[in-house]
């Protein structure tokens, strides 16, 4: 038998993405140098309780928000953007942009964002994630 103590939720996931450039910079290596990704997102929403037509959210209503997020990244060089003007753009960076930026979105839906995975390559990505309480 299980003994944590967390409340069951509802979740939906979407999948999403976009292009963009960046360069890391105090980074020794290739990625040094200005070069782009066809970044892949997946975005998990959750709630505990599910809205007056069954659902957590509707995934219409989802994948509007979470496209509103990444046409704010799609084909620009984020390093011109203010948000990462003092910070590396890395994956980790975005990832979390991409979290804050939905959970805002989303929460006058009455749901909240569990977790955005950015995948930089198809082998590689990072997950920014809600801590469990």
């Amino acid at each position: 038998m299980n003994d944590l103590k967390c409340p069951m939720m509802y979740e939906i996931c979407m999948r999403s993405g976009f292009s963009a450039a960046h360069r890391l910079w105090s980074y020794k290596g290739k990625t040094e140098s200005l070069h782009g990704h066809n970044w892949a997102v997946e975005a998990r929403i959750t709630a505990e309780k599910l809205d007056g037509e069954g659902m957590v959210m509707d995934f219409v209503q989802a994948k509007e928000c979470l496209d509103e997020v990444l046409d704010e990244l799609d084909h620009r060089n984020l390093n011109d953007l203010p948000l990462f003007a003092e910070m590396n753009p890395t994956a980790e960076a975005i990832a979390k942009f991409i979290f804050e930026a939905l959970e805002k979105r989303v929460s006058a839906h009455g749901a909240i964002v569990t977790s955005i995975t950015l995948w930089e390559t198809p082998e590689c990505a990072a997950i920014y994630r809600r801590a469990l309480s």
